[in-house]
């Protein structure tokens, strides 16, 4: 085990993370949310991939237990990071002696700066990053559609056809997805990477996933997951083909997506958006309404 750990309070110990240690992170995360928004919305399948590209577990993450074995605060350092220390135990110096172990994980990878995205209700997190030299950079944005009574459906426009998703469909959905987000996003994900995050997620509802196909064609997709802990769906990805759009596709996928979530017995249907797709007009436009929003912070790093 690498000797790089965060300097602690008395009474608590630090150690990385492994596979095993899964179950307890989310536990964790969803404490912290049903604390923040008074629900939780964060399924095991979102919770930092310990296999994911580039993050070694042993020198990336570090968990943090107290004196029962519980575990109380969590970080992880990948391209960007996460911090979070269960409610219970806030105000204890955790939160900072985790942001000072990222900083300085970052630093010995190379990297320029680092990222962390911050609940814009969790003020003393934000006050905490600010003090640290924290800049904000980006929006996020958790979107609700509410669904009282089932929502209509628009008419598909000419020559465009839907339908759930079915197997077989996993290679050409990554492009049509990595092919959109190319546009705005830094890096392009492979198809296993883009897969254990989508379609091979515990939670994924292919038939509550919505497909459309233009002569033969898939042209633009709406991948879901089914939450039934929350009583919710999610649209995890919402994508066009780009000589597609502006033809109501993608108000069609979403509204398909609604319904069949609305028939399922769920109360309202979410998503998560921010500033650099350009997409919120569109997600407001459908009826979605912001339900909390959060920063992206960014702080540049000086070279060891």
């Amino acid at each position: 085990m690498s000797d790089f750990v965060p300097e602690l309070p008395p009474g608590y110990r630090a150690r990385p993370a492994t596979a095993d240690d899964l179950g307890d992170i989310h536990r964790l995360v969803t404490a912290c949310e049903r604390e923040l928004y008074g629900q939780a919305h964060t399924d095991l399948g979102r919770v930092a991939d310990l296999a994911g590209p580039g993050l070694d577990p042993e020198l990336d993450t570090r968990l943090i237990h107290d004196r029962t074995g519980r575990l109380v605060a969590r970080a992880w350092v990948n391209r960007r990071s996460e911090v979070d220390v269960h409610p219970g135990h806030r105000g204890r110096g955790l939160g900072g002696a985790l942001l000072g172990w990222a900083e300085a994980r970052a630093r010995r990878t190379g990297g320029a700066r680092i990222v962390q995205t911050v609940p814009d209700v969790d003020g003393q997190a934000v006050a905490l990053l600010r003090s640290r030299g924290y800049e904000p950079m980006v929006t996020e944005w958790l979107l609700e559609f509410p669904m009282p009574q089932e929502p209509t459906v628009p008419e598909p426009p000419a020559g465009i056809t839907v339908r759930p998703f079915r197997p077989g469909d996993e290679h050409d959905a990554h492009r049509v997805v990595e092919d959109a987000f190319d546009e705005w996003q830094q890096r392009r994900r492979s198809y296993r990477e883009w897969a254990r995050h989508t379609v091979e997620r515990p939670a994924f509802a292919p038939a509550m996933s919505a497909l459309a196909f233009a002569d033969g064609q898939l042209v633009g997709v709406a991948l879901s997951l089914d939450l039934p802990d929350t009583g919710e769906g999610c649209v995890e990805q919402v994508a066009v083909r780009r000589d597609h759009r502006d033809r109501g596709i993608a108000r069609l996928l979403l509204r398909t997506v609604f319904r069949g979530f609305h028939r399922r017995g769920r109360q309202a249907c979410t998503l998560w958006t921010h500033s650099e797709t350009g997409a919120l007009g569109l997600y407001l436009s459908v009826g979605m309404r912001v339900r909390h929003s959060s920063t992206v912070l960014r702080k540049n790093l000086p070279a060891e």
